[in-house]
């Protein structure tokens, strides 16, 4: 019934959101999504309509008990003001952020916009955020409803910190949120901070990652860009695997816009910024495969980008996914759309007679 009304009742919902401008519309929800979630009544009623606590979605993930493998990827909650909700509409965990050193307002506006024929977003938001100290502060008065979901901290480089720099702030970053977080994720993959995918080289990232090593006591793992060549993947992996990482995320945004169908002449006036959603699909599977090929077992695999169906989360993990991520998919699909993929994947556990999610992890390999 709820799946029914949702079909009827969410698309007339998205294009009255849409009538207003993005990152408005985005404030107005996290607003409410954050009042939501410290209202205890409201809570309950949240989780008992949205949230699953079917057994077989439930895995550890380096140490994490996740309730579900589905999270909701970094970009929507900037600030950390949200964290008592996530659990309760469905998430099985979050990821704050991306959190800077320092408080820093990001490009200047407008830098989000949709691409409704491809379900689709650009954004160039250049890491807006309150900075650690304040993202720590809220973190600390985390008070979980009746589903605890892990909170991830991704944390990325302040623009205004030089590349040499990089090392300290990231440091800094881990040294406030790690205490507080239920994992950290590296952030060097966002396409909007000038030079930030440098550090994805391996000679780069390796001092940055050992320096939150050095100073998380949580699990640590790296988020990396589609763009990224077969090769650098591969190093990436292999690094991972050296220094100890927890997992690695892929995938980030991408700068590619072939095989659009909105009209060119739109996507040119939206200009730079980091593609979300179906489009970078394709390319965020290749990876996922191949970081499974590589290093799968040793690291935790989180795949991100353009999953909308139970078929294409079912894809994922069976590819090598641990764990799942998604953003735009829940702006176009809604709460009921994330309730749908979780039973949706529960379902799929059964039906290929696995006892757990774990178990169904890599299957298309064995």
């Amino acid at each position: 019934m709820l799946s029914t009304l949702n079909r009827l009742a969410y698309p007339l919902l998205r294009t009255l959101m849409f009538l207003i401008p993005p990152e408005r519309i985005h404030r107005i929800m996290a607003r409410s999504i954050s009042a939501a979630g410290r209202l205890p009544g409201v809570r309950t009623v949240l989780s008992r309509v949205f949230a699953r606590t079917d057994p077989a979605l439930r895995s550890t993930v380096f140490g994490v008990d996740f309730p579900a493998p589905i999270g909701l990827a970094a970009g929507f909650d900037k600030s950390a003001e949200c964290v008592n909700a996530w659990g309760q509409l469905g998430f099985g965990y979050a990821e704050i952020g991306t959190i800077t050193g320092r408080a820093q307002p990001g490009n200047p506006s407008p830098r989000l916009f949709r691409l409704p024929a491809d379900r689709a977003l650009i954004n160039r938001m250049g890491f807006n955020n309150p900075g650690a100290a304040a993202a720590a502060e809220r973190l600390s008065q985390n008070r979980p409803g009746p589903v605890r979901a892990p909170i991830g901290a991704n944390i990325g480089k302040t623009k205004v910190v030089p590349l040499d720099g990089a090392v300290d702030d990231y440091r800094l970053s881990a040294s406030l949120l790690g205490p507080l977080a239920d994992f950290v994720v590296v952030n060097v993959s966002s396409p909007n901070t000038p030079g930030l995918r440098d550090l994805q080289a391996v000679e780069s990232l390796r001092p940055v990652l050992a320096a939150v090593l050095d100073v998380a006591s949580v699990p640590v793992l790296v988020k990396i860009a589609p763009d990224l060549s077969d090769d650098d993947v591969d190093a990436v992996a292999d690094l991972a695997v050296e220094l100890g990482l927890a997992g690695i995320v892929a995938t980030n945004t991408t700068i590619e816009r072939a095989g659009l169908a909105t009209p060119r002449a739109d996507v040119d006036a939206m200009g730079a910024g980091g593609l979300s959603g179906p489009p970078v699909a394709d390319r965020s599977l290749e990876v996922l495969r191949r970081l499974y090929t590589r290093v799968g077992g040793r690291v935790a695999l989180v795949s991100v980008g353009g999953i909308e169906t139970v078929d294409q989360a079912w894809e994922r993990i069976r590819a090598g996914a641990d764990l799942l991520q998604v953003y735009t998919g829940f702006i176009y699909g809604g709460p009921v759309w994330l309730r749908e993929l979780n039973d949706g994947i529960a379902d799929r556990i059964r039906a290929h007679g696995f006892s757990s999610l774990s178990d169904a992890v890599g299957s298309e390999a064995r």
